[in-house]
């Protein structure tokens, strides 16, 4: 998996390419009508129902703006907000405040909205012992924040990118001229460059769930698109061999009875691609 450093390596890179694009070579609105001496506080207004993410963030991004602004926080990222929560207020140049305003919230509201579905899921999940993952269906050029937030609300995160951990689905698995030899040729692969990746294969039906158990070393097997009585009946076939996964478009109404049938984990793309934001505002105070 992803490493602490390459993560927020990945975190600093989003906000410097962010701010470029947003700032260029000025914030001409605050820079013509506003003293460059100005003080200003503004508060973090929730104006929606939810959980809150990004805090950490918005800490990074004015820290990034303008290291001289304070931030006197109310309310940590996880928490449960309602409408006319104030999650904190900010201090210190005005320009400053306006410059990161926009990066803050765009990132907050989506990140929040991924919270707060991830902790649906979550919630759903209670009792089962199968937990959520989300997958790299995400946005381009963001998708640090998104799996950031698939954890505050609660999930885990799948694998970051297509470097940190070997997944044979049926195309890699297609290409390769079947299962058993795109194993043995990912096998060859590691050992060849001395890579230590976990290995996960994809199934389409339980014929390929049997040959993927006559090779050692898989860490997980993906059950894609399986009904409820086949994905119990994969369950039982792999025992403890190896971890399962089930996916394929579950959803609020299906994912219980999946993780009923056993599974280790549900993956779903839903928790980063369907989501609407959370409404937050920044605004000035007296």
């Amino acid at each position: 998996m992803i490493s602490k450093a390459q993560f927020n390596k990945e975190i600093e890179l989003i906000i410097a390419n962010a701010i470029r694009e947003d700032v260029g070579d000025g914030d001409h609105s605050s820079l013509s009508c506003i003293p460059k001496s100005a003080q200003g506080k503004a508060k973090l207004l929730v104006k929606d129902n939810g959980i809150i993410a990004g805090v950490a963030f918005a800490q990074q991004v004015f820290a990034y703006v303008d290291s001289n602004l304070k931030i006197d926080l109310k309310i940590e990222d996880g928490s449960t907000v309602k409408y006319g929560d104030i999650v904190f207020y900010v201090e210190g140049a005005s320009q400053s405040i306006l410059k990161a305003e926009r990066l803050v919230l765009n990132a907050m509201q989506r990140m929040s909205a991924i919270a707060t579905k991830t902790k649906m899921f979550v919630d759903l999940l209670d009792g089962t012992g199968t937990k959520i993952l989300d997958t790299r269906k995400t946005t381009p050029g963001i998708r640090a924040l998104e799996k950031w937030a698939v954890k505050i609300g609660g999930g885990e995160n799948h694998r970051f990118a297509l470097y940190d951990m070997i997944m044979l689905k049926d195309n890699h698995i297609d290409f390769a001229g079947g299962i058993t030899k795109a194993i043995e040729k990912t096998k060859h692969y590691l050992k060849e460059t001395n890579r230590d990746l976990k290995i996960i294969i994809e199934a389409r039906n339980l014929k390929e769930i049997k040959e993927i158990l006559k090779s050692d070393g898989i860490y997980r097997i993906l059950i894609d698109n399986f009904n409820y009585e086949d994905t119990r009946t994969a369950v039982k076939l792999i025992g403890n061999k190896c971890l399962t996964e089930s996916s394929g478009g579950i959803n609020e109404k299906t994912i219980k009875e999946y993780a009923l049938c056993g599974v280790n984990y549900i993956s779903s793309g839903a928790l980063t691609h369907s989501v609407y934001n959370l409404d937050l505002s920044l605004k000035a105070v007296d």
